[in-house]
Order: C-alpha cells, then sequence, then structure tokens
C-alpha cells in the first residue's frame, strides 16, 4: 500500500507520516511546497496543492489511499483523478462542526462540510471507499495563548467558560493510522473527542501547572474580541467562533470513546498535552 498524505506541514500529517514510516508502509508527503517539508528517511516528498489541480496527477500516481485534508475549491477534479489513479480509499481530516444544524451555512463548518459531501458521491459512484474523521477542537489551539505565558500579559476571553473538548494531534494521527490500514474500519464517519470538556479557564489553568507560569483571565465583550482579532481573522469565522463558544458557556461538550475504540488506549489528557509543548509557552 501506498498512501498519500497531503498538508504534510500539518502536526497531525507528520505524526502519520512517523506512524506510516515505522509500520513499514510507503508514504508520500505531499505539500504545496515539499521542499520545506521534513520527511522520515526513505519518505518521498511531492508537490501536491489543492488549489491547484494540474498537481494532482502526479502525485496521486501509485497511491492506494489518501489522507486528505478539507480544501473544498477543486474536490470534484481531485476526486476524478484519484478514481482515475485508482485510488481506493479516501480518508478526510473533517471537523465536528460538520454535525451541527447550521453546519451548511457556517463558514467553519461549510468547507469540511463541501468535502465529506463530494467525496460521499464519488464513494456512491463506486470510485473508492470515503472515511471522515470529525474531531471537535485540537489542543493545539492553546498555542494561541503562548505569547500571553511568554510576556506574562493576559488573555483576552469573551467567554471564558465556554467549554471545548481539546484533542491531541497524536490521538488524530493514530486514528487515522487505524482507518488507514484496517479495512472493517473503512467508510464510516468517526467523531473524536478529547477525554475532558474542559472551559477556557481550567485550560489556562493546567497550562500554567505544565509551564510554571500563568496568564491572567481578562474578560471582554464579544464585540471587543472580535475587534482585536479583525487584522487576521475573518469577520464571519469571528461571528462564528463567537456563536459556539457563546453556546457551551458553562454547558460542557458531550465526549466520545472513539479514539479508543480505534488506537486501543485512552485519549490523551490536556494535561499530557500541556506538559509535552510547555517549552513554548516559556520565555
Amino acid at each position: 500500500m501506498t498512501v498519500l498524505v497531503t498538508g504534510s506541514r500539518g502536526r497531525v500529517a507528520t505524526t502519520l507520516l512517523g506512524l506510516l514510516h515505522d509500520a513499514g508502509i510507503k508514504a508520500k508527503a505531499a505539500s504545496k511546497n515539499p521542499a520545506d517539508l521534513s520527511p522520515p528517511d526513505g519518505v518521498d516528498t511531492v508537490r501536491c496543492d489543492l488549489a491547484d489541480p494540474a498537481t494532482f496527477g502526479a502525485a496521486l500516481e501509485g497511491v492506494d489511499s489518501v489522507f486528505l485534508y478539507a480544501e473544498p475549491s477543486h474536490i470534484d477534479a481531485f476526486t476524478a483523478q484519484a478514481r482515475a489513479a485508482g485510488v481506493r480509499h479516501v480518508v478526510l481530516l473533517s471537523s465536528s462542526s460538520v454535525l451541527a444544524p447550521d453546519a451548511a451555512d457556517n463558514p467553519i463548518a461549510a468547507s469540511h462540510l463541501a468535502v465529506e459531501r463530494a467525496l460521499e458521491s464519488a464513494a456512491a459512484d463506486g470510485a473508492f471507499e470515503a472515511t471522515h474523521l470529525q474531531p471537535g477542537a485540537f489542543a493545539t489551539n492553546a498555542l494561541q495563548w503562548s505569547w500571553a505565558f511568554r510576556s506574562s500579559r493576559p488573555v483576552e476571553l469573551p467567554y471564558p467558560g465556554s467549554h471545548a473538548d481539546p484533542i491531541h494531534e497524536k490521538d488524530v494521527a493514530e486514528a487515522a493510522f487505524a482507518v488507514l490500514t484496517e479495512s472493517r474500519l473503512r467508510g464510516s464517519s468517526y467523531l473524536l473527542t478529547g477525554p475532558e470538556s474542559l472551559d477556557f479557564t481550567e485550560q489556562l489553568a493546567i497550562l500554567a501547572e505544565a509551564t510554571g507560569r500563568t496568564a491572567a483571565v481578562h474578560a471582554v465583550t464579544p464585540g471587543q474580541w472580535k475587534e482585536s482579532v479583525s487584522s487576521h481573522i475573518p469577520e464571519t469565522f469571528a461571528d462564528a467562533l463567537l456563536s459556539y463558544w457563546a453556546a457551551h458557556d458553562g454547558r460542557p461538550v458531550p465526549l466520545t470513546r472513539t479514539v479508543e475504540e480505534l488506537t486501543g488506549h485512552p485519549a490523551r489528557t490536556f494535561a499530557r498535552w500541556a506538559a509535552e509543548h510547555a517549552d513554548a509557552f516559556r520565555p
């Protein structure tokens, strides 16, 4: 089996490449800029820009399975070329946001949902099997607070009590490895969560314990937060985040045991993630 791993600069894809390499499974590390990749020894790199269909053919040559990031702009061209190349299985890194009632109108969920639907359509036509991984909040989202810890400045939050289910990137990668290598797991959708529902203040307290540093919480209004991020978060995305946080303010999110069912071990805690990434929060 040969696996094309798209988005190979990402944390999940990088971890997945290591798992495939250690298992003796041939993989191709794909990226828009493959020269920037540092895959395991013996793993080939290839250019695959999901926004440029001209790169699909060469990247898919000789590939049996694909680990795919959710870029909808040319997904129909990708599925067509995957089918022509003889790909048998596509594993999509989707998002739990696709399960929301307003997913089609939500800018965060819509791109993932569009790719899921395109893959499902291709699978229904017999092109290949499609499997969707739907993680919730990534633990790596906490890296946005690293500057506050390093500079001893407060973290501005519009909903400090909003809950999330931070999942370790290694758990997502191991779930992807499981569905890529075990045929019985193909063709389903898997909702992945971390093992705990934690609000933002709880996450910050765990980071403080792991790093030996603190970051105070400064509660701000939704409008103040939106203005503070306007230079790097589009307004529609900011509104979607605010809506999600408001809906989960003081409300724990539902959890699954899917990580354990796929990988054979419980999902890693946020405390473990914090300990492993503590240096990112220190000067």
